[in-house]
């Protein structure tokens, strides 16, 4: 008797103010096996309502739309009980706005041109529970971090001082944008390790996932304009 396995299906919920891009978006998740659309949102509040209401693993989000924003939204949903996650849609002239939703908990960030076969598998990969940034978003994210005054870095210096140096190049490397494949060739090491090595990172300085960490080594200072 061969044996089954039941598919995890990824509920979606789809949140921008331009009805074109949620219809796209919609009829793309609607050809795939894996992954549909429980719901709609034209305003973040909405998107948060929906998330309660139909228990979505993650979120589709546009940062710009009226009443509450992108940004506010992801908050709520983050720090809220359902779990779900949060993939930011963006424009290259939304970096403020993107640096309010990296810290607002956003797991992925992924720029309005890229193709819808890239946004799916982006929505899988933060679903898996790990992050994904576009690298064009990550290199722009890193030019206004260190445009920006460090506030209060002591107590991020302080969480990346419990790691060892391999782990700090590690963690500088993720900082500057870098993939595992990346920092493996950059360190001459094997990409399951550099993914170890990540692992590790997120244990130690209790990072819930990849953008975490660009956050912490950027507060650490280990990551400069240069």
């Amino acid at each position: 008797m061969t044996e089954t396995t039941t598919e995890q299906i990824v509920r979606v919920v789809l949140a921008d103010d331009q009805p074109l891009v949620r219809t796209a978006l919609r009829m793309v998740i609607g050809d795939t096996t894996d992954l549909v659309v429980v719901g709609e949102a034209a305003d973040g509040a909405q998107a948060v309502r929906l998330v309660e209401e139909t228990g979505a693993d993650v979120v589709v989000m546009d940062l710009r739309m009226p009443g509450t924003d992108g940004i506010e939204a992801t908050r709520l949903i983050t720090e809220g009980p359902t779990g779900a996650r949060v993939v930011v849609l963006t424009t290259f002239d939304d970096d403020d706005h993107v640096y309010g939703a990296l810290h607002a908990g956003a797991s992925g960030f992924l720029v309005k041109d890229m193709g819808l076969d890239d946004i799916l598998a982006a929505v899988r990969v933060v679903a898996s529970g790990d992050a994904l940034i576009a690298p064009s978003v990550t290199r722009r994210l890193i030019k206004e971090f260190t445009a920006r005054p460090r506030t209060a870095p002591a107590e991020p210096r302080r969480r990346a001082e419990g790691i060892t140096d391999r782990e700090r190049e590690v963690l500088t490397l993720v900082g500057r944008g870098l993939s595992n494949t990346e920092v493996a060739a950059a360190l001459h090491i094997s990409v399951a390790t550099a993914k170890t090595y990540v692992t590790r990172l997120l244990a130690k300085l209790d990072a819930r996932d990849r953008v975490q960490l660009v956050i912490i080594a950027y507060e650490a200072g280990l990551v400069s304009a240069t």
